[in-house]
């Protein structure tokens, strides 16, 4: 059986409704999604109202987008393992636990990022 592949705008389409779709999928079921989307909010806004370069600025809202790049691999990680079983099984917990290990990475550089680019911004408060 021969499956014919959409190509072209048509593609595109598809791939942007697919997309679309399953980022409304993640944020109707995933809590860590939308506090991580609101703390993207806040930290968009809150980079245009600091005094930070545009690569500053680029850096700190850029390493927040990873985190919910990161979020969005977890999670569809997490409904993989689900889908095969409810049962508990070593690989299926380590697959889960290195999903969650990726987006405590991505937060982690977040705040490395934030706070190396804000640290200076402090100080001269004092």
């Amino acid at each position: 059986m021969f499956v014919t592949k959409v190509t072209g705008i048509k593609r595109l389409y598809y791939a942007t409704w697919y997309s679309i779709k399953g980022l409304k999928a993640a944020f109707l079921s995933e809590p860590a999604v939308r506090q991580e989307l609101a703390l993207l909010l806040i930290g968009v806004t809150l980079s245009f109202w600091l005094d930070v370069t545009v690569l500053e600025r680029v850096l700190m809202v850029s390493s927040l987008l990873l985190i919910i790049i990161v979020e969005l691999l977890n999670s569809a990680i997490e409904a993989v393992v689900d889908r095969i079983g409810p049962e508990i099984h070593e690989l299926s917990g380590k697959a889960k636990d290195i999903g969650s290990a990726a987006v405590f990475v991505a937060i982690m550089l977040a705040l490395f990022c934030w706070a190396t680019i804000l640290y200076p911004l402090i100080l001269d408060l004092f």
